[in-house]
C-alpha cells in the first residue's frame, strides 16, 4: 500500500485561510465597475428598440462590427474558461490553448459561410433555420429543448460554480449571497434591454477582461523570470508531499508542446486538429449564443468584421489564461500541484487535485491593492457576460421555437413578456442548482462538461453541414438520424 511521503512536517497553507486585506482601493474599483456596467446597460436599454421581436432578440439588426466581435469573445470566455483553462494549463501545459486557437478559423467560417445562409433564410434561431430548411417541426422543437437543457445544466451551472469558487477564495463572501447578487444584476439589464444591452455591456466587459488579464500576465511573468524562467520552474514544480510509486506529481515532459504524441499525449495532435474542429464548428457556427451576435449585424460586412475581430481576440487566452495557470503552479506547487488526497482536500476541498485554484491563487498572491479589485471585477465581468448571453439566447429559443408553437396567435407584446419571465425562471433554476454544483467535485464537473459537449456536438455539426451543403437531404432522414447519431 502506498503512503504519502512527507518532505516536510508542515502541510501547505489553505488558500482560504490566507487572509487578504480587501483594501479601500479594491472596494472602489469593484463599486465603480458595477456602477459603470449598470449605466452602460441602462443607456443601451433606453436606446434599444425593445418593442419588437427583431429589436429585443436581434438588437434591431443594427449592430456594428466592433461590439459584435467583443461580444463573441466575452460570450465564450466566461468565468468557467478562466478557471478551467488556467487549471488545465497548470496540470498539463500549453496544449489546452489549442481549444482557443482552433476557434479562429471557425469564426471565419461563421462570417463567410454560415451567417450568409442564416441571413438569407431570415431566421432568428438555429432551430428555426432547420425548420425552414427541412420543412418539418420535429427537428426545430428537438433542437430547442436540447439547447435549453444544455444551457441550464452545463453552461449556466459551470459559470456559476467557477465564479463562486473565485469569489469564495478571493473575498470569502457567502456563496449563495454573492451568486444571487450577481444573477440579480445580470438579469436586470438582460430583461430590460434585450440583446442590445447584452452586446454593449459585453463590449465593455471584454475590454476590462483583456486589460486586467494582461496586467496579471505581465506581473506573473516578471515574478517567474519570463518565459525562460517559466520553462525552468514549471518543470521542477513538484509538491513537497507526494504519493510514492506514482508519477502524478511530476509535470508533463511535453508541457510546452502544443502538438503532442498521438498515442501517449493527453491531447494528441490528431484530436487537436480534427476532433476539436468538429467541436469548434458546433460552438462557433451553430450555437444560438454565438450566432445570435452575428445575426444582429446591420449587414453582412459588419457580421464578417465581427468574426475577424473575434478571431483575433481568441488568440489572447493562450497568453493571459493558460500561461498564468502554468505560472501559478510554478510559484505555488504545494497548493496548485498537490497530489495527496488528504492535502488536496485541506487545500481546496477536492481530493482529486487543486489545479482549479490556479488563477484565483495568482490573483490573491500577486496583485496589489486596486489591481486586485480590478481582477475581481474581471472575473465578475466574465461571469456576467457569459450569463447575460445565455439568458438572452435561451429566452429567444423558448419564445420563438416553443412558445409560438403553443400560442400561435400570440402578440409581440405577449412574446416580449414571456421572454422576460423565462429569464427570471432561468435565474431561479440557476440558484436552486447551486447546492448540486457545490456538492459535485470541481475537477470532475469540468471534465463532465467537456465530455457532454464532445458527445453531443458531432451529430449536430454534421446536421448543419448537411443542411447547408447537401440540398438533397430531407426532414425524415435528418429527423431520424439525429437521435440515432446521439445514441451511437
Amino acid at each position: 500500500m502506498s503512503w504519502p511521503t512527507p518532505a516536510s512536517t508542515e502541510l501547505p497553507v489553505l488558500p482560504g485561510d490566507t487572509t487578504v486585506a480587501f483594501g479601500v482601493a479594491d472596494i472602489v474599483v469593484v463599486v465603480c465597475y458595477f456602477a459603470f456596467v449598470l449605466i452602460v446597460g441602462i443607456w443601451s436599454s433606453i436606446r434599444a428598440s425593445r418593442g419588437t421581436i427583431g429589436g429585443y432578440f436581434l438588437a434591431g439588426r443594427s449592430m456594428t462590427w466592433w461590439p459584435i466581435g467583443a461580444s463573441l469573445m466575452s460570450s465564450n470566455v466566461g468565468s468557467g474558461l478562466f478557471i478551467g483553462l488556467a487549471g488545465t494549463g497548470a496540470a498539463g501545459g500549453l496544449a489546452v490553448g489549442g481549444f482557443e486557437w482552433n476557434a479562429t478559423w471557425a469564426l471565419l467560417a461563421l462570417g463567410w459561410i454560415f451567417v450568409p445562409v442564416y441571413i438569407a433564410a431570415g431566421v432568428v434561431t438555429m432551430p428555426e433555420y432547420l425548420q425552414k430548411r427541412f420543412g418539418g417541426q420535429r427537428i426545430q422543437i428537438y433542437m430547442s429543448i436540447l439547447s435549453l437543457i444544455l444551457y441550464i445544466f452545463t453552461k449556466i451551472s459551470t459559470d456559476i460554480f467557477s465564479g463562486a469558487l473565485f469569489i469564495r477564495i478571493s473575498l470569502g463572501w457567502n456563496l449563495y449571497l454573492s451568486t444571487v447578487v450577481l444573477l440579480a444584476v445580470t438579469a436586470v439589464y438582460t430583461i430590460a434591454g434585450g440583446l442590445t444591452a447584452v452586446i454593449y455591456t459585453d463590449a465593455l466587459q471584454t475590454l476590462i477582461m483583456v486589460l486586467g488579464a494582461l496586467v496579471l500576465m505581465f506581473i506573473g511573468f516578471e515574478k517567474v523570470g519570463w518565459y525562460e524562467g517559466l520553462q525552468e520552474k514549471y518543470s521542477t514544480a513538484i509538491p513537497k508531499i507526494i504519493v510514492p510509486n506514482t508519477t502524478c506529481h511530476l509535470p508533463r515532459a511535453d508541457a510546452f508542446h502544443l502538438f503532442r504524441d498521438p498515442v501517449t499525449g493527453d491531447i494528441p495532435w490528431p484530436g487537436l486538429i480534427f476532433g476539436l474542429s468538429v467541436l469548434a464548428l458546433w460552438c462557433w457556427c451553430t450555437d444560438q449564443v454565438i450566432v445570435q451576435r452575428s445575426l444582429s449585424a446591420k449587414n453582412l460586412s459588419h457580421a464578417k468584421g465581427g468574426s475577424v475581430l473575434g478571431g483575433y481576440l481568441k488568440i489572447f487566452p493562450m497568453f493571459f489564461i493558460v500561461m498564468p495557470g502554468m505560472i501559478s503552479r510554478a510559484l505555488y506547487p504545494d497548493e496548485v500541484g498537490c497530489v495527496d488526497p488528504d492535502v488536496c482536500k485541506r487545500v481546496c476541498g477536492a481530493a482529486v487535485g487543486c489545479s482549479n485554484i490556479a488563477y484565483p491563487k495568482l490573483v490573491i498572491e500577486l496583485m496589489p491593492d486596486g489591481l486586485r479589485g480590478l481582477m475581481i471585477a474581471v472575473m465578475m465581468a466574465a461571469l456576467m457576460s457569459s450569463l447575460t448571453s445565455i439568458f438572452n439566447s435561451s429566452s429567444t429559443l423558448f419564445v420563438i421555437d416553443i412558445w409560438q408553437r403553443i400560442r400561435r396567435k400570440a402578440s409581440e407584446q405577449e412574446l416580449m413578456i414571456v421572454g422576460r419571465v423565462f429569464i427570471l425562471i432561468l435565474v431561479v433554476i440557476s440558484i436552486l442548482w447551486i447546492p448540486i454544483i457545490q456538492s459535485a467535485n470541481s475537477g470532475k464537473l469540468f471534465d463532465y462538461i467537456q465530455s457532454i459537449t464532445s458527445y453531443l456536438a458531432p451529430p449536430i455539426t454534421a446536421l448543419f453541414i448537411l443542411a447547408i451543403f447537401c440540398p438533397r437531404i430531407n426532414e425524415p432522414v435528418s429527423g431520424v438520424s439525429q437521435p440515432l447519431d446521439i445514441r451511437i
